[in-house]
């Protein structure tokens, strides 16, 4: 249903997109995991024919970006990174809204209108002016927007960016329906463990480059490795930590951190063993661990592991451009 062949794009000097190859299947939930500036949004602009590439195409249902975009149009549903809705009209009037401009019939649209504040659960807000929604539920109302017509692709760029929790589990039920009901899904997101929830195949991005794509858990078992999660009572410990676990481990160590720098995964080669070889060592070193785990490899692991940083990391001012020019 999305076919990639090496798109290029690029804003000025700053390379957005290069070289990209993916293939969508039908009914599947594509997740393209990476952080800000690695080009997801570049890639949803392409396909969704907001903006062309300067090399390489994309298909979507059969139609060429570049040679039928109308054709591309009529067949995507799009929910942006920010939900797209008018503040001034109600729930209701939106939907019936997006409806009549599609060319709905005023029978037909005032029916997907209240099928839809159904199925989204905003039946008791119809009524309400969309302005004084809830962030969840202006995202519902934005997806809800994208469903109007039944597209057979919807792409979802960061679709529950700035959600609370509630708001996110929310959104992650919407999506695994439309799947349920033949839909198939791009989703973009900088969230590991929305990837790690929701895709049935991932592809990981860094750079305008696809540097990795299978499953889940393709990805996490080719990291091989366990993991030791080790919790310190205080950040003072950590360069102490670290030198005995590079002694342990050898040569340099490349540890996961949290923002209390009391928190690190590192890797287990011998699982169980190296835990208690690395315990036993902080122990003689005067180094107190308050907690001690053996984990299986996460999706930041493999992150991490592939570039260099975790994927919440702050882009580089080269790729914000991307955020600036060209999403």
């Amino acid at each position: 249903m999305i076919r990639i062949d090496q798109l290029r794009k690029n804003f000025g000097s700053f390379r957005a997109l290069d070289g990209i190859d993916l293939q969508v299947d039908q009914g599947q939930i594509f997740g393209l995991l990476g952080p800000n500036g690695a080009g997801k949004t570049t890639t949803v602009k392409v396909l969704s024919t907001l903006i062309r590439p300067d090399s390489g195409d994309a298909s979507v249902a059969g139609n060429s970006v570049i040679a039928d975009p109308t054709a591309v149009r009529r067949s995507i549903g799009l929910s942006g990174q920010y939900a797209a809705v008018d503040e001034k009209l109600t729930g209701y009037e939106n939907l019936l809204m997006v409806a009549r401009l599609y060319g709905m019939g005023r029978s037909d649209s005032r029916a997907r209108a209240h099928e839809l504040l159904r199925e989204f659960a905003l039946v008791d807000v119809r009524d309400k002016r969309a302005g004084a929604y809830s962030g969840g539920m202006r995202r519902r109302l934005d997806l809800a927007s994208a469903l109007v017509f039944r597209p057979p692709v919807v792409i979802l760029d960061e679709p529950t960016t700035g959600l609370d929790p509630r708001g996110r589990l929310d959104t992650w039920d919407v999506i695994s329906t439309l799947v349920g009901q033949g839909t198939t899904v791009l989703l973009t997101t900088q969230y590991l463990e929305e990837a790690d929830q929701l895709a049935d195949r991932i592809a990981v991005i860094d750079s305008g480059r696809v540097i990795a794509e299978g499953t889940s858990n393709e990805l996490k078992v080719s990291l091989g490795a366990e993991r030791i999660a080790l919790t310190l009572t205080s950040p003072d410990a950590l360069d102490e930590t670290l030198r005995v676990l590079e002694r342990i481990l050898g040569g340099s160590v490349r540890p996961q951190l949290d923002s209390t720098r009391q928190h690190l995964t590192v890797p287990a080669p011998q699982g169980q063993r190296t835990l208690l070889e690395v315990l036993g060592a902080l122990e003689q070193g005067g180094i107190v661990v308050t907690e001690a785990a053996l984990t299986r490899p996460t999706l930041d692991d493999v992150f991490l592991d592939l570039t260099g940083h975790p994927a919440s990391a702050e882009p580089s001012p080269q790729a914000r451009s991307e955020a600036e020019v060209g999403a």
